[in-house]
């Protein structure tokens, strides 16, 4: 059994069945980890495309967490055992494998990758765009998306978020 599954998480899983989209980072950054809530570092643009793109009706925060399955939305990370950067995550810590498990059980509409990092763990270092891929698991649809995290700033672009919010629909 890898390492993630006997080691403590970071943080845990927001999933349900039934979810729209399930959101999968590399990992919790350091700020998320110190105050125990997902995507909570400065200047992260997480919550803010929430509401810009529809996929929530209000802009909500990290505060918020207990409540974003009630908009069809869970988050999971490739790295359930490491926070930081993508740049001091070890490669010990991802499990691909894992985030596949969760999203064959939960079966979302979409699987998300919030940054290229995880998304190419998860295709095994295969280069993609960002977007739709072409790839499914089951009826889950696959999106690459642009980091929200700050440091990530020179390649953010909303539009593959607004092409998800797209696909998913308007906001329940």
């Amino acid at each position: 059994m890898k390492q993630s599954h006997a080691a403590a998480h970071v943080l845990p899983d927001v999933l349900a069945p039934g979810l729209d989209v399930v959101f999968c980072g590399s990992a919790v950054g350091a700020a998320s980890a110190r105050i125990g809530a997902y995507y909570a570092g400065p200047g992260n643009k997480f919550w803010p495309i929430l509401q810009q793109t529809g996929l929530t009706p209000d802009r909500l925060d990290p505060r918020d967490l207990p409540d974003l399955r009630q908009f069809g939305i869970g988050l999971t990370d490739m790295a359930k055992t490491e926070s930081g950067s993508d740049a001091s995550l070890s490669k010990r810590a991802d499990d691909a494998q894992a985030v596949r498990e969760k999203i064959e059980h939960f079966q979302p509409r979409a699987l998300a990758f919030n940054g290229k990092r995880a998304g190419r763990v998860f295709f095994d270092g295969a280069q993609m765009d960002y977007g739709q891929q072409t790839a499914k698991i089951g009826r889950t649809a696959i999106f690459v998306l642009p980091s929200t995290s700050g440091l990530a700033v020179r390649f953010w672009d909303e539009a593959p978020w607004i092409a998800l919010a797209t696909y998913l629909g308007p906001t329940r």
